[in-house]
């Protein structure tokens, strides 16, 4: 759907991917937004064809769009999980940029990090996967070194972090040999390089970690580097994960996602 005039402002810049909502209004409310050279005020109307917008005092390009993409991407590891990047590091946005439209990302995973990465320009959608109250699962593989039996039971029960301990997780060894372990760690919450976190914690070095799923998504044989949209069916059995969330999840505290 083309966005047309009277479009709220906080909506705008939430679909255009510059703000979430509650950033954007939080933005607006400290002065920092200005519509076509006047300060912005909460719930303002703007037309993306003709109003001018600047946050900070530069201004951002907003487009209509006609339509919501919802993407799938695997994340080589050594590129990083933002549209840009001053270190001149390859970025996600340049493996879509021959998508139709322009997207962002849904949450993070650290540069040494694959795997499945979700991509959209449906801010809405992204705010309800991301909520603290509607923890979508997610899945990993994790290859590490030797692991004991104490290891596995702490990091399946919870483990304490510097920013507090963490929800129990759902821990399985996939194989093992000599000096290496795979495992598969499922998480129901979402913070700051988690996985890695945990695994120190417990006296684990992370050799290698990809995501593998999202919800009730699989990275199925999707190569790195590669991405393809969501079905409809895809994107409404997620918005169905989000819209389940258990009550653990739904005590979680607000933490980032990136893993």
């Amino acid at each position: 759907m083309i966005l047309v005039e009277g479009t709220r402002i906080q909506k705008v810049l939430s679909e255009n991917g510059i703000l979430s909502r509650r950033k954007a209004e939080e933005a607006i409310a400290a002065g920092r937004v200005a519509v076509n050279g006047h300060p912005a005020v909460p719930g303002q109307r703007i037309d993306v064809r003709r109003d001018i917008v600047a946050i900070d005092g530069k201004r951002v390009e907003l487009r209509a769009r006609t339509r919501k993409l919802y993407l799938m991407l695997y994340k080589p590891r050594g590129w990083v999980t933002t549209l840009s990047d001053e270190m001149g590091r390859h970025c996600v946005a340049q493996l879509v940029q021959n998508a139709s439209e322009r997207v962002y990302p849904i949450g993070r995973l650290d540069k040494n990090s694959e795997g499945m990465l979700l991509l959209t320009n449906d801010g809405e959608f992204a705010n309800l996967i991301m909520h603290p109250s509607h923890h979508v699962s997610k899945t990993y593989r994790v290859t590490v070194g030797d692991v004991d039996e104490a290891a596995l039971i702490r990091l399946s029960s919870g483990v304490m972090l510097e920013d507090g301990p963490t929800q129990p997780a759902q821990v399985h060894v996939l194989d093992k040999a000599p000096g290496r372990t795979v495992l598969q760690i499922i998480l129901h919450e979402g913070r700051n390089r988690q996985v890695r976190r945990m695994c120190e914690a417990v006296g684990l070095e992370v050799a290698r970690l990809k995501r593998t799923n999202i919800g009730p998504l699989k990275l199925g044989m999707l190569a790195p580097g590669k991405w393809r949209e969501l079905t409809p069916a895809e994107v409404g059995a997620l918005r169905n994960a989000a819209a389940h969330a258990s009550p653990r999840d739904a005590a979680a505290p607000k933490r980032g996602r990136t893993c």
